[in-house]
């Protein structure tokens, strides 16, 4: 192959100024040489001819204008700052409600003098696509993969149905997905804690909350928990095939409450793939993947949680999958609904009493985005500054370094 490429480089400069009978010749005496056809010999001197010399700079790629000026972006830059850091796709259709709110509540700080007409104007006909690329040097892959403490429980297995992807979803709200989360760092050994997330497949409202261990009867007071925070009645519960979930003590509370009982099949995540998602966006991105023992650090998950659910479910949209499509290739491809955010779903669907809908509208009406994301920073700041306590001691290993 090198003196293939010394016979194209050799004869690249000729070829160019060569006429069409000499081009013939020159083609003719490559293929002999290499054994190449002429189509893929005509191929590489024309990919020699467009290198760049050697010595010379190569030319800088052409670029647009930015469409939108430094103003918008610094306001771009702080809104999603303060709005809990979503994607394009689920900041776009919430921007002017996140502007009115920061605005009402004085929250854009040093660059609320730049916001003018004309800038709203600009933040309001951005795209999503336009908010991701303008945003991509401000995120980070920030943490590593974290380890699994799932058991799969084979105690009652056989007297819990399988419930599986392919399943049609619920058209109504009241069935949820559970999953837990252990907050280990890098070592399974000792007493951690636990993050338990109840997530309803067809709302998408979602709850958390922090327990001790996985002991059955903590998980079982964990879900207790968080089943009564919810604003509706749940139906139904489906979960991995753990042994925190598949035992004795959720199966006998979940008859007292009428509620029916689905698992998935074994090592196949996506059959919960709902609360899968939330456990990284939701769970993972806020708490990270450090160590956290004790009821201190209990006490700050929990606080982060109550803080989290607010953000999510009040004021952050999602999409959901309604069905399927035909890309321009032909291809079969998922389509989703709009971006609508969590309480926007319930309150359509009007799953609640008048009484539990207004208290829950007079929550939403008074969420201030940037003092709940200011009170989460601080949080994690906590939460940071005792893993790296830990981590110096040398009590126990967790999941990043921190500097």
């Amino acid at each position: 192959m090198h003196t293939r490429r010394e016979l194209v480089s050799g004869f690249a400069a000729e070829y160019a100024k060569g006429t069409k009978g000499q081009k013939g010749v020159m083609l003719d005496y490559l293929c002999a040489s290499t054994g190449w056809s002429r189509a893929n010999a005509r191929r590489r001197l024309a990919t020699e001819l467009r290198k760049p010399a050697r010595g010379i700079p190569k030319p800088l790629p052409r670029r647009r204008p930015r469409k939108y000026g430094p103003a918008a972006l610094k306001l771009l830059e702080r809104i999603w700052t303060l709005s809990g850091e979503p994607c394009g796709k689920y900041l776009a259709p919430i921007m002017a409600d996140e502007l009115e709110r920061l605005e009402r509540f004085d929250e854009l700080g040093t660059v609320a003098g730049l916001l003018t007409d004309e800038v709203r104007d600009e933040l309001l006909s951005m795209s999503a696509s336009t908010m991701d690329r303008y945003l991509k040097p401000l995120r980070a892959a920030r943490y590593p993969s974290a380890l699994s403490s799932t058991k799969p429980g084979a105690m009652l297995r056989s007297e819990i149905p399988v419930r599986w992807s392919g399943t049609p979803m619920e058209q109504e709200p009241g069935f949820f997905e559970i999953d837990t989360v252990a907050h280990c760092g890098h070592s399974l050994k000792g007493e951690f804690l636990y993050s338990i997330t109840l997530t309803d497949v067809f709302t998408g409202w979602t709850v958390n909350t922090c327990v001790k261990n996985r002991a059955h009867s903590h998980v079982v007071a964990g879900v207790d928990l968080l089943v009564r925070s919810l604003p509706y009645p749940m139906r139904a519960l489906d979960f991995d095939n753990g042994g925190e979930f598949i035992n004795t003590q959720l199966i006998e509370w979940a008859q007292e409450r009428n509620i029916d009982l689905t698992r998935a099949r074994a090592y196949k995540h996506n059959d919960n793939a709902h609360v899968e998602q939330r456990n990284r966006d939701w769970v993972r991105r806020h708490a990270f993947r450090f160590r956290y023992e004790g009821p201190e650090e209990m006490a700050l998950l929990n606080e982060l949680w109550a803080l989290v659910n607010q953000r999510k479910n009040h004021l952050l949209p999602m999409v959901k999958a309604n069905g399927y499509g035909t890309a321009r290739s032909g291809r079969r491809k998922r389509t989703y609904d709009r971006p609508r955010t969590a309480y926007q779903r319930i309150m359509d669907l009007e799953a609640m009493d008048p009484e539990h809908a207004k208290a829950l509208a007079g929550i939403h009406g008074d969420l201030n985005p940037a003092a709940i994301t200011r009170r989460i920073n601080a949080i994690q700041n906590h939460l940071i500054n005792r893993a790296k306590m830990r981590a110096q001691s040398g009590d126990a290993l967790f999941g990043e370094q921190i500097s």
